[in-house]
């Protein structure tokens, strides 16, 4: 159990390494780290993606410990919070330190204009992955779940549309979802 425990924290620090751009930004990481190793199904990395947007806190805190929850109980989650956190925590000690004093230079601009597309590679490569296995849960070569689809355009168009409360929009599917969705 302990070797266990010392790889998820292993995984979920390289994840927490380099989950640049916030918490969606690791998907594709997980993806790879953890479906890959048949640890957890693109099913899993759904629900785990959206317990954790519903969910109070950060997203990456939220989905580590979900993951480490449903793999090893308390002492993985704590496993896996603790591996997705520590990276950032000593980095953002490190860099704080000198950030601002160095945020004008050159250098500094051309390096976060480097990073820029690839945070806006990892976010739109886990949505689509995230968005696919909802929209086609039994693969992409199969009839898309239409009622999965029709919610998402609705709510889509309300939030663009409209000022509602992201929350009020969660709660609502929700409610739908339990009423109306039977899996």
């Amino acid at each position: 159990m302990l070797l266990n425990l010392l790889y998820l924290f292993y995984i979920f620090a390289k994840i927490g390494l380099f989950t640049i751009g916030g918490g969606l930004a690791m998907l594709p990481l997980i993806q790879q780290e953890l479906v890959n190793e048949g640890l957890m199904t693109l099913q899993d990395t759904l629900n785990m993606v959206s317990i954790s947007q519903m969910t109070p806190g950060p997203f990456a805190v939220n989905a580590s410990t979900f993951v480490g929850f449903s793999l090893y109980g308390v002492p993985g989650a704590a496993a896996a919070t603790l591996g997705a956190v520590l990276p950032s925590f000593v980095i953002c000690l490190i860099v704080a330190k000198r950030f601002f004093s160095v945020i004008d230079a050159p250098v500094t601009q051309s390096i976060l204009a480097g990073i820029r597309p690839v945070v806006y590679a990892l976010i739109l490569s886990g949505m689509i992955s995230i968005c696919g296995t909802a929209v086609f849960p039994d693969g992409f070569l199969t009839f898309p779940d239409w009622p999965v689809l029709a919610i998402a355009a609705v709510m889509t168009a309300l939030m663009w549309k409209t000022k509602l409360s992201p929350i009020l929009l969660i709660c609502a599917c929700a409610v739908f979802g339990a009423v109306f969705l039977h899996y």
